[in-house]
């Protein structure tokens, strides 16, 4: 079968089609004839070596992002064969990442894509959706509550306060102001500028602080000072820091949600009834990998590149 794989980390020009050996699903387990695999941050920072040296398998495979239709299925979890799905894939596990024409899965990692939906649309959810269904759920916030969102404008962002605005928060989102309009129309209750000095920002509509702070932007010393004394403060590189004033820091793993089909599912409702915007940048060719992901690097994408198997 076709992957895109890494057999020498490096820049975008790493990632080479290769033919390996078709995988097959064993007990409990899918087998997914991918359609649409879509391209992250995390895929670069894989491709470039950062998670890589010393783990998982030799050719690397990114792609945490699976969407495409069973072939292979032993009835678990009620799947079945041509069942239309989408799944989150852990690059350094045991079946890798998603960059793949057949993708094994556990049968409780799926879920439908949404309806009315194509696969590259359904492609950009699990991964985003469920760290920012981690993310409120490590904050822990009530309704009422206010919630920063750095880096709103991005795929993670718009789920952040997307959800946030679902779950009743009061939400509080930067943007550049070329964003403006989109981060605006993700309904946050307010919008500041973007920048170092966004803390300041935030605090002239909290004074004393916001209650959490979901830091999608890895802003990570610049962001804190917006957190009211006792709150909490969401971190997705592994911020290792103290900010003080009594300041929870929730680090923020997807890999956890690999089982978690049934919040896949619920979000796959969300995308449904309209709570959550699926946002494509561009569709590309799977050979067209380097491409994708020059493109990512070069920053500015408003939505995710989907690659087209």
């Amino acid at each position: 079968m076709k992957i895109i794989g890494v057999e020498n980390f490096g820049g975008p020009e790493a990632l080479t089609v290769l033919d390996v050996p078709e995988p097959h699903a064993g007990p409990g387990e899918v087998r997914i004839r991918v359609k649409a695999a879509a391209v992250s941050p995390t895929d670069t920072v894989l491709r470039a070596g950062g998670q890589s040296k010393g783990a998982g398998k030799i050719p690397a495979i990114p792609g945490m992002d699976a969407a495409g239709i069973i072939d292979e299925a032993d009835g678990a979890g009620g799947w079945q064969v041509g069942d239309r799905v989408m799944a989150v894939a852990l690059p350094l596990g045991e079946h890798q990442g998603a960059y793949q024409e057949y993708l094994v899965a556990p049968a409780d990692s799926l879920a439908h894509i949404p309806a009315g939906m194509d696969f590259a649309e359904a492609s950009t959810l699990p991964m985003n959706g469920l760290t920012a269904v981690q993310t409120l759920e490590k904050l822990d916030l009530q309704p009422g509550q206010s919630l920063a969102v750095t880096g709103a404008a991005g795929t993670l962002g718009n789920y952040l306060v997307q959800l946030a605005k679902h779950a009743g928060l009061v939400v509080v989102a930067d943007a550049a102001e070329k964003d403006r309009a989109l981060v605006s129309g993700l309904g946050p209750d307010y919008v500041v500028a973007r920048g170092d000095d966004v803390a300041e920002r935030i605090r002239e509509f909290f004074p004393d602080g916001v209650d959490a702070l979901a830091d999608a932007a890895v802003m990570n010393d610049k962001a804190a000072p917006a957190v009211k004394d006792n709150g909490g403060f969401a971190t997705y590189r592994w911020w290792q820091q103290d900010p003080g004033r009594g300041i929870t820091v929730h680090p923020i793993a997807v890999r956890e949600e690999y089982h978690s089909g049934l919040k896949l599912e619920a979000l796959r409702r969300l995308a449904e009834d309209g709570a959550l915007t699926l946002r494509v940048a561009d569709r590309l060719a799977a050979e067209k990998a380097a491409e994708a992901h020059r493109r990512l690097e070069a920053g500015g994408v408003r939505g995710r590149l989907v690659l087209l198997f």
